[in-house]
């Protein structure tokens, strides 16, 4: 399996009332780095004819992160089958090494031309093999 990593900083924009980062800012990360991952692997003609959506999420909130937090997210494709790909994302401090949010997300394969469901061939799958 293929990771992709990224480094985030805290910026006032991301916190929430309690000075946190935002529940809400974590799940667009999450996104975020989804996307960046796929348009980082795969073809252009690949990305044209297909598109993912999401089915499900689901976050695990494990500690906060602050104002000027620096932030170690990786990602990878945990198992596809049919048209479902899962992806598990994971956030650590970059100072502490403490895990932050782990999250599963189920994502969809869809034709780009008819916005239907197709299954995921063995070269889609092989764009997020090592």
């Amino acid at each position: 399996m293929k990771f992709y990593n990224k480094t985030l900083f805290v910026t006032s924009d991301d916190l929430d009332d309690l000075n946190h980062v935002n529940n809400v800012r974590y799940l667009q990360w999450v996104q975020d780095i989804s996307k960046e991952h796929w348009v980082s692997c795969a073809p252009k003609e690949m990305q044209e004819n297909i598109m993912w959506v999401v089915s499900t999420h689901f976050l695990e909130y494990k500690s906060a992160s602050l104002l000027g937090d620096v932030i170690n997210v990786k990602t990878h494709i945990k198992k596809s089958e049919g048209a479902i790909s899962v992806r598990i994302v994971e956030m650590h401090n970059a100072k502490t090494k403490k895990l932050i949010i782990r999250s599963k997300t189920e994502w969809c394969l869809l034709s780009a031309k008819s916005l239907r469901p197709i299954r995921i061939s063995d070269k889609i799958k092989k764009v997020f093999l090592d």
